[in-house]
């Protein structure tokens, strides 16, 4: 067993003991609304939100992106879950703006090992066989922080199964200081029809 397996199943165990009367805890979030960040570890929603559990639903993946995937946990969170208001938070230095598309799919082409970061880019350090898989996959890297957020409210905004009446709000977390600063243009888009 690793170290980190058991790490895991030890908390698991103290976290079950205490875990008190929280299995009754109802289904639809208490507080009505959904994050969509990004999964780096130095982001604790639960922290910078003010979150308890079964407080808000809160989506994770690279980037904190609108992929298909994140607006079809959006649209299960409004329409059988009740969430009225939606935040897209992305973040200062965040990894998806370390490489582009061209540079994950070449990396990937040359081999599955992990690659390195230096001063001069990435760098795969792998032997043997790649895929070029990547070739048919968006990243949706990001070179602008501000402007991914935009083009992520945006696009929640104006996709086909998000009703008018759910407000989204653009903010990125700043990792350095643990505060939301609010993309204003974003939060103007995904303002909700009266």
């Amino acid at each position: 067993m690793s170290q980190v397996l058991e790490e895991v199943l030890f908390a698991n165990q103290t976290y079950a003991e205490n875990f008190g009367d929280k299995g009754q805890l109802a289904l639809p979030p208490a507080r009505r609304f959904t994050i969509l960040t990004c999964m780096d570890a130095r982001l604790d929603p639960a922290k910078f939100a003010g979150l308890a559990e079964g407080d808000a639903h809160v989506i994770r993946n690279a980037g904190g992106r609108a992929s298909d995937d994140a607006i079809r946990s959006l649209v299960i969170s409004y329409k059988l879950l009740g969430t009225h208001e939606w935040f897209v938070i992305h973040h200062t230095e965040c990894g998806m703006e370390t490489f582009t598309d061209r540079t994950i799919r070449d990396l990937l082409a040359s081999s599955l090992k992990t690659a390195t970061l230096d001063e001069t880019g990435w760098h795969d350090n792998g032997e043997g066989s790649g895929s070029t898989e990547g070739e048919y996959i968006d990243w949706l890297t990001i070179d602008n922080q501000a402007k991914s957020v935009r083009a992520d409210v945006k696009r929640i905004r104006f996709h086909p199964l998000v009703p008018g009446e759910i407000s989204i709000y653009g903010y990125i977390y700043d990792v350095k200081t643990g505060k939301l600063i609010e993309v204003t243009e974003a939060t103007e888009i995904g303002k909700a029809e009266n």
